[in-house]
């Protein structure tokens, strides 16, 4: 591509935005959000003040809200209140479960931050508030307020991308009784294998801070079973984590060029982790953590059968990691709420803080492992507040493994996103990434396609070595409020991408790709289930042979 393309490109989205601005449909005038919105009263004093006092909590009040406010004229008519009615609302020890202060303690208003960041990370809450409502005699009373969402999941849901087409059926409960657990019985069918699946997961295992997942999935091409019991660092003062994994994992492994499958084999994965962590809480801004552990991954890799029309001409080589690791994480305590960012109609929660962290390992055949290796990663971000309503976040990943001196499987990503809102409603997103591999396993590709961002093409089109992505988006966010349920926004974009170098099937290089399109957001307010509704249609703009002059895409996606 020359130079002066890409330029064309950007502009084509600028300039969509412009003509936008003078075509776009008028905001609705319903200016109501539904997040919420408590204010601190007026006589309460400052956090600071209450701090350097010694002030303790004294009482603390849970006020769970409903999926509609019936109070509103606009939420009480029969549906709603039915809705209502049949959802069970959240139990309030299952809201106490997440707080991380109580009654006698001193008062932190750090730890009523945290606290709502943990309450809006679980899906069956919309929103949540943690306020100090009354101050007496050095006691501050604390009300905290959550919003439910509708979590039963009983139906037909259906997903495009990549020219390809999912369905599943199903029907889940996030928050069962609630209580905050999850239980899950599905179908499933994507262009890779048709799945069933039974799972439960407990996000607070007896009003604990210890989580649990059970899951078992029947595929097509084998079948999956995994289990989790874990205590995290479930805040930035918490001492110590605990966890305990095991996956068993029997699939059909298939290897593209240009979007075609090339061959497939079977990989029957064992994989267990027992690992546990130390911390001194946070100290000056910061979170220091160590971790330490065991880990066992085993692949064997074996023939499809005779009834495969394409085989691999070579199988991988069976491949057991199994090693001791250390390590460490360094994060900044340094959190801003923003709305109408990657979501509709939410309260988001941005890190603007860095966080550096590392780990290293050691496979040997003492442990059981077929590999003698030494096990390295390590990850980096960084989010930054810039002049003008502008933001950049930068991210950067590593993965590889040492035998003999040399690297093997080495893994290396980097990306910024920037965010620019030059009007109220207006944001403009840029993406950047890149991702750099040496000495893969023979059972791993790097691609690029429909399926991870580049919308105009079919899904794994491209395979490579190195590969490069670059996404310029217009967001546009609305008060259109349809029937009290989904806030509308909008959507102008370009990618442009490609990879580099022969993958172990081959070179599948056609060069610089780009595409352009344009799509609804459908934002989710009333329902755990799936956050942002993507409807996109994306135009290729490269001519490359046989590729579709349109790609139609329905996605469900947590951002925008």
């Amino acid at each position: 591509m020359r130079p002066s393309d890409g330029g064309r490109l950007i502009a084509f989205t600028l300039l969509s935005a412009a003509i936008a601005q003078q075509g776009f449909a008028a905001k609705l005038t319903d200016l109501e959000h539904t997040r919420i919105e408590y204010p601190r009263p007026a006589e309460v004093p400052g956090d600071a003040a209450m701090e350097a006092a010694g002030a303790v909590i004294g009482k603390i009040d849970i006020d769970i809200r409903n999926i509609f406010d019936e109070s509103d004229a606009r939420e009480s008519n029969g549906l709603y209140r039915l809705a209502d009615r049949l959802h069970i609302r959240t139990k309030p020890a299952t809201v106490r479960a997440q707080l991380l202060f109580a009654s006698g303690e001193k008062y932190r208003a750090r730890k009523l931050a945290e606290t709502e960041r943990a309450l809006r990370l679980l899906t069956f809450i919309y929103d949540a508030r943690v306020v100090p409502v009354h101050y007496a005699d050095g006691k501050v009373d604390i009300m905290v307020i959550t919003k439910d969402v509708w979590t039963l999941s009983p139906g037909i849901s259906f997903g495009r991308s990549g020219g390809a087409n999912s369905t599943k059926f199903n029907l889940e409960e996030e928050n069962l009784l609630g209580w905050g657990k999850t239980l899950q019985v599905s179908r499933g069918s994507s262009v890779d294998r048709t799945t069933d699946t039974v799972a439960f997961s407990d996000p607070n295992v007896f009003g604990s801070h210890w989580k649990s997942a059970m899951s078992y999935s029947d595929s097509s091409d084998g079948s999956q079973r995994s289990a989790l019991v874990q205590q995290p660092f479930y805040s930035l003062d918490a001492p110590w984590s605990a966890k305990a994994t095991a996956l068993s994992f029997d699939r059909t492994v298939s290897r593209y060029n240009l979007g075609n499958i090339v061959d497939q084999f079977n990989d029957n994965q064992s994989a267990y982790e027992l690992s546990g962590g130390v911390s001194n809480g946070l100290i000056d801004g910061w979170t220091k953590r160590w971790t330490f552990g065991m880990r066992y991954d085993r692949n064997r890799f074996l023939p499809t059968g005779t009834s495969t029309p394409t085989p691999p001409t070579l199988l991988p080589p069976d491949r057991t990691l199994s090693y001791p690791f250390t390590g460490f994480d360094m994060l900044q305590d340094k959190y801003k709420k923003v709305g109408d960012e990657n979501e509709i109609g939410r309260t988001e929660d941005l890190y603007f803080g860095s966080e550096i962290s590392g780990e290293i390992g050691l496979s040997n055949s003492v442990f059981g492992a077929n590999h003698d290796a030494v096990m390295l990663a390590a990850k980096a971000l960084r989010g930054l507040e810039l002049p003008a309503e502008q933001q950049l976040f930068l991210t950067g990943d590593f993965a590889s493994r040492l035998e003999q001196g040399h690297a093997r499987n080495l893994i290396a990503d980097a990306g910024a996103k920037y965010y620019w809102r030059w009007r109220e409603n207006w944001l403009l997103y840029a993406g950047l990434s890149g991702t750099t591999t040496y000495m893969l396993d023979p059972d791993m590709q790097l691609l690029l396609g429909g399926d991870n961002g580049l919308r105009g093409y079919p899904l794994r089109f491209e395979s490579g070595t190195s590969r490069a992505l670059l996404t310029v988006e217009q967001r546009f966010f609305t008060d259109w409020y349809p029937f009290r349920l989904v806030r509308v926004g909008g959507a102008v974009f370009t990618d442009v991408g490609r990879t580099w170098g022969s993958g172990v099937v081959g070179n599948s290089d056609p060069g610089l790709l780009k595409d352009v399109g344009f799509g609804l957001r459908l934002g989710n307010t009333r329902s755990g289930l799936g956050n942002v509704l993507h409807i996109d249609l994306a135009f290729p703009v490269s001519n490359v042979a046989g590729i579709k002059k349109f790609q139609f895409l329905v996605q469900t996606m947590q951002s925008f």
